[in-house]
């Protein structure tokens, strides 16, 4: 059962960022061949608590079956609606080094409801160039893509010196969402939505878990040395 959309309240920013995690779940669970799981199963696939799950599926109007759990495609269309996956996301990337052609080359994006649409840099040595079936523009061009493609998403693949500037250009012809993979923090004004993806950080975090098990083996190692003698 699913309550009506209109009838819903906010949903939780932290529910929010775990509902692509359900959804992945859901499409590898449908490309199995399964087409009904537990609360407790699908919180595995997704790493969270099977409480947690479905206290974020309640803010859907989804409480499952008792006895049966989740019609896993049913479940799927409601949480990709949630996110605005039913409908088409033109996006462009501004920054064309090596990050930006990888970026423009993922085929991802297409099949999760983005279309890039635009491919920008300011480098006069990178303008024209074809890369992933796009031909790389100028900047002063992004007004116009903004208007001509309806343009939804800005990815910000430059260096984080140049990434306040394009920011503010992003947001000067229009664009309200902005998913930022410089490392820097952007400033943006009231209305405008930015997504932080920085791998340096996301591989410090890792070292810092990596540094404690190495510390606690050693430790362990040094027990158990203590307690042979």
């Amino acid at each position: 059962m699913s309550a009506d959309p209109s009838a819903r309240r906010g949903i939780p920013d932290a529910t929010v960022a775990r509902l692509p995690e359900y959804l992945r779940a859901l499409t590898g669970l449908a490309e199995r061949g399964i087409t009904s799981v537990s609360s407790e199963e699908l919180a595995a696939a997704a790493g969270v608590r099977s409480a947690k799950l479905r206290k974020d599926l309640s803010h859907l109007g989804s409480y499952g079956v008792r006895g049966v759990g989740y019609e896993v495609d049913h479940l799927a269309y409601q949480i990709s609606r949630e996110l605005g996956l039913t409908q088409d996301w033109p996006v462009a990337i501004v920054g064309m080094g090596n990050l930006g052609h990888a970026l423009a080359a993922y085929s991802g994006f297409a099949t999760r409801g983005f279309r890039v649409v635009a491919l920008l840099d300011q480098d006069p040595a990178l303008l024209g160039q074809a890369i992933a079936g796009l031909t790389v523009q100028p900047m002063e061009e992004l007004a116009t893509v903004v208007a001509q493609r309806g343009l939804a998403i800005g990815v910000i693949a430059t260096p984080a010196a140049s990434a306040q500037g394009v920011c503010d250009q992003l947001v000067a012809a229009g664009v309200r969402s902005i998913l930022n993979f410089a490392p820097c923090v952007l400033v943006v004004p009231d209305g405008v939505d930015v997504r932080k993806v920085d791998l340096s950080t996301e591989l410090q975090i890792l070292a810092f878990h990596e540094q404690r098990k190495a510390l606690a083996a050693e430790g362990l190692d040094r027990l158990a040395k203590v307690v042979l003698r």
